[in-house]
């Protein structure tokens, strides 16, 4: 069993490098907050390193609506979702063809585990 998370994490950790660097690449916003927070994509080796990065807050996302954290071409985006904004200011989020796919298939599996299928 330790042999399996061990290679979970492992797995999770290339995930985080890679996606530290293209988010370092393509989302200016971000390479700034990092650059105040000291840190470099070479900084980020694994899992361990992630209390390294800094974190975005619901106001950072607010104050670059609508483009300004989207890390894929414009052209990709597919719908933009957005909260009733109750609390304050809505946030606006955009999603790909992919995004959307997942979370489908992402709540198609939390219904599952509460025993729904195809014919509820």
């Amino acid at each position: 069993m330790q042999k399996k998370i061990d290679e979970i994490r492992k797995s999770q950790g290339k995930l985080l490098v890679k996606n530290v660097k293209y988010s370092w690449d393509n989302l200016p916003y971000y390479k700034q907050k990092m650059k105040e927070a000291g840190v470099k994509p070479e900084d980020i080796k694994g899992l361990d390193d992630i209390s390294k990065l800094p974190f975005l807050s619901k106001a950072d996302l607010r104050h670059h609506y609508p483009y300004g954290l989207i890390a894929t071409p414009i052209d990709n985006v597919v719908r933009f979702h957005s909260s009733s904004g109750t609390t304050g200011v809505p946030t606006v989020v955009p999603y790909t063809k992919r995004d959307i796919e997942l979370w489908a298939e992402l709540n198609k599996r939390c219904l599952e585990t509460v025993g729904a299928t195809h014919k509820d």
